[in-house]
């Protein structure tokens, strides 16, 4: 591993995380949080409102963009191979203040997203146990907030709250052995995924792929903008990916297996998509697919109904890797943000047998589990998408910055295409590209947002601002702090 340079050596002192992670266990780390429930639903969704057929496409795209983020992040990793992955690198380029925001936004989508597939996984679970005939009380599996309409008694989703805690547990006995419960699962859900296809294309229908884009019907429904619509919203499905960057303090050799890892995750999981929605459309036509388990009931159509329950299987593993990496990566983001000084210390107190930030991964699954279990997260779920979009903004404008500020940092791997000096910044073709998408994708959400709360339901749109006046107040507070110690040390 190439030897940190003196700044990113400082930014990293601290208790030191164990290098236990090699280019597999990256690669299966990254397919583990981005390949979940979303290829379960989502394919489905996009096809019968948005694109058609051509959801695949949507899908390739939506890997495409992610991509141009992955390389910088694949620059940016291996040049600072240490935890915190998009927030270290605002720090270095930008300082605390702008890292702070980049930080704040990055709680957001990792609380929203644990509870958010937490409740998933718990539906999920129900589901399942109900088709084998023994379901769970409902009062365990219902958010405080909201629930069913006449149903009686206290209700707390006490069913997502106690599988993310289990996830905790896992992850505090050590990243090696969590990367182990993490292979069985990828391994079992891409099994899933796999039996589908085989069974699947064997019944496709070549009718149902005619035509392939739908003629536009206005708006974003169907046509050149279908696609695109649905691509905004299949990128929820390769979120997470970026969680393989936060395990840069533990990976074996950096410089070589983090490209790996970022890459092969973004490549399989785009093919993976790309095959499940190109087979989904082809077994049924696509406007019957608005379901909330189109894969599950393209195989009853086609005369396979028990084959729900193997995929119901399926999605409960997706789910729990999901919980496993996203709890993981959100353990390191505090971690990094403690040693920083804007978290407590508790969360990058190291234990002293397993030398894993126990106390911050408790922590972080127990705040994830409480949204699960006292609120409905499905009003919120584009939130998570912004906090995403901010990190690799931050990311793309990072690497652009470091260029300039950081000529001499040693970078095992550089971001292709080249680009030219402007100011403080180099604007690569790549990063440029990737600071459109993901800006282009915030302005779209946020528009989103807005017809949401115009519509009456400005659940989301309170949320995000309460969220960013609890950010204002923290930054306050840390600028605060920032002069007294200048003051002090003037003294």
């Amino acid at each position: 591993m190439a030897d940190p340079d003196p700044e990113t050596r400082a930014m990293s002192a601290g208790p030191t995380l164990r290098r236990a992670l090699g280019p597999m266990d990256l690669l299966l780390l990254g397919v583990g949080c981005v390949v979940g429930a979303g290829v379960y639903i989502l394919p489905g969704v996009a096809a019968a409102e948005y694109a058609g057929p051509a959801v695949t496409l949507s899908f390739l795209a939506a890997g495409g963009a992610c991509g141009l983020t992955g390389i910088c992040y694949a620059e940016l990793s291996t040049a600072m191979p240490i935890a915190g992955a998009s927030y270290s690198y605002v720090t270095r380029a930008f300082g605390p203040g702008a890292a702070l925001w980049v930080g704040w936004m990055l709680t957001l989508e990792f609380l929203l997203a644990g509870a958010a597939v937490a409740t998933g996984f718990a539906s999920y679970l129900q589901s399942l146990l109900v088709a084998l005939g023994h379901g769970l009380p409902s009062a365990l599996v219902q958010p405080s907030v909201g629930p069913a309409a006449g149903a009686p008694g206290p209700h707390a989703n006490l069913a997502a709250l106690a599988a993310l805690m289990l996830v905790a547990a896992a992850l505090v006995r050590g990243v090696r052995e969590s990367a182990r419960v993490n292979t069985a699962l990828v391994v079992v859900k891409t099994g899933v995924l796999l039996v589908f296809l085989g069974i699947g294309i064997g019944h496709v229908t070549p009718a149902n792929w005619s035509p392939f884009l739908p003629p536009s019907e206005g708006g974003f429904r169907f046509g050149v903008p279908g696609v695109l619509r649905a691509a905004s919203i299949v990128v929820f499905a390769y979120l997470g990916f970026d969680t393989v960057a936060t395990a840069a303090a533990e990976a074996r050799r950096p410089a070589r297996d983090l490209p790996i890892g970022l890459i092969g995750t973004l490549l399989a999981s785009a093919l993976l998509y790309a095959l499940v929605s190109l087979v989904l459309t082809g077994l049924v036509p696509f406007r019957s697919l608005d379901v909330p388990d189109p894969v599950a009931e393209a195989m009853a159509a086609v005369g396979y109904p028990r084959i729900g329950i193997l995929l119901r299987v399926g999605a409960l593993t997706g789910l729990a890797s999901v919980m496993l990496v996203n709890t993981y990566g959100h353990s390191r983001i505090c971690y990094a943000m403690a040693r920083d000084g804007l978290l407590p210390g508790w969360f990058m107190r190291l234990h002293p047998r397993h030398g894993t930030p126990g106390l911050g991964i408790v922590l972080a699954a127990l705040l994830a589990g409480l949204l699960a279990a006292l609120f409905p997260i499905g009003v919120l779920a584009d939130l998570v998408s912004i906090g995403t979009m901010v990190a690799f903004s931050g990311v793309a404008l990072s690497a652009m910055r470091l260029r300039v500020t950081a000529p001499d940092m040693a970078r095992p791997f550089r971001i292709p295409l080249g680009g030219v000096r402007v100011g403080g910044l180099w604007l690569g073709v790549v990063p440029v590209c990737a600071l459109a998408v993901s800006v282009g994708t915030i302005l779209i959400v946020l528009a989103g947002i807005g017809q949401q709360a115009l519509a009456g339901r400005p659940s989301a749109a309170i949320f995000l601002l309460l969220y960013l006046a609890a950010g204002l107040a923290l930054a306050r507070h840390q600028a605060r702090r920032r002069r007294r110690g200048e003051a002090d040390s003037r003294a």
